[in-house]
């Protein structure tokens, strides 16, 4: 039964579909609410390098997520000349720039470096450049929150000054990190924003000690920016994840976040990468195959 939010929706889509309206209809809302599928760039061996787009067109991905660079680069995706560069290779190759993501951050730690709040700063207009919507912020070795009540108050603080710029912006900054669902939602209430949400990794999660499917659906379809999908060592189905029990919680929820999902370390040891995320890219397809409406 539709509710309804979906019938005044269908009634503004039938104004501009004429005919056979409701076939049209669930055609627009099914492409528009199905998962596009990336992967992360240096997880393809190009991390932060124009190259990323070459292989994942080769794999057959929607997009790729990127990293942005290294202090040793300055971050050199915030130069607007390279961020044209992979314009023109998103639109050359047919592969989108889906999210982009800090993982400095991990070696150069937001909750106490004072350079990375320029770095999260900048972030946002370089995703407002580039068309996309999240940034992950990466919050492992140095970074790593567990157990650093002085670490998550300074996150805090710097979260919320940069907070209002990614809301001006339409930009999403996604969490990362090692804490379980209460201490990351601990985070984002006290920040205060709509625009602070979970980067969620659900082999993070199950490696942190958590139930990943309990962890996902307390946080909700609200908390959530995007996905990472990933089992280190393996292709995704042969680790320990039970996906199909992940691939129900996301439905069961209505979770579709900013439509993305990204392949992340999902292969074994001396196995051909190309291969490898093409049987990881059809495995999702087969388990995400519905629209969520």
């Amino acid at each position: 039964m539709l509710t309804r939010r979906q019938l005044l929706k269908h009634a503004a889509l039938l104004a501009v579909f004429p005919g056979n309206a409701f076939d049209t209809i669930a055609s627009v809302e099914g492409k528009k609410n199905i998962f596009k599928i990336g992967a992360c760039d240096w997880s393809l061996g190009k991390s932060s390098d124009i190259g990323a787009f070459d292989i994942a067109k080769q794999i057959g991905l929607d997009g790729i997520m990127v990293n942005m660079g290294s202090l040793e680069n300055n971050l050199h995706l915030r130069d607007k000349s390279l961020q044209q560069q992979y314009l023109d290779a998103s639109k050359k190759t047919g592969v989108k720039i889906s999210s982009l993501a800090i993982g400095e951050l991990n070696a150069v730690p937001y909750k106490s470096d004072a350079r990375t709040e320029e770095w999260v700063w900048d972030s946002v207009d370089v995703a407002k450049n580039l068309n996309v919507s999240m940034v992950l912020l990466a919050f492992f070795s140095n970074n790593d929150l567990r157990n650093d009540a002085a670490g998550k108050k300074e996150v805090i603080s710097r979260l919320k000054k940069v907070a209002p710029h990614a809301e001006k912006n339409g930009i999403t900054l996604g969490i990362e990190s090692y804490l379980d669902a209460d201490e990351h939602m601990d985070i984002i209430d006290k920040v205060g924003s709509k625009n602070i949400k979970v980067y969620y990794d659900f082999r993070n999660t199950a490696d942190a000690g958590f139930d990943t499917v309990k962890e996902f659906k307390k946080l909700g379809k609200h908390m959530v920016g995007e996905l990472h999908m990933k089992e280190n060592g393996f292709l995704l189905g042969k680790g320990t994840i039970d996906w199909r029990t992940v691939s129900n919680a996301v439905y069961e929820t209505g979770y579709y976040g900013d439509g993305w999902m990204q392949i992340e370390w999902a292969m074994p040891g001396g196995a051909n990468l190309v291969e490898s995320y093409q049987q990881n890219l059809q495995f999702l397809k087969n388990i995400f195959p519905k629209p969520v409406y």
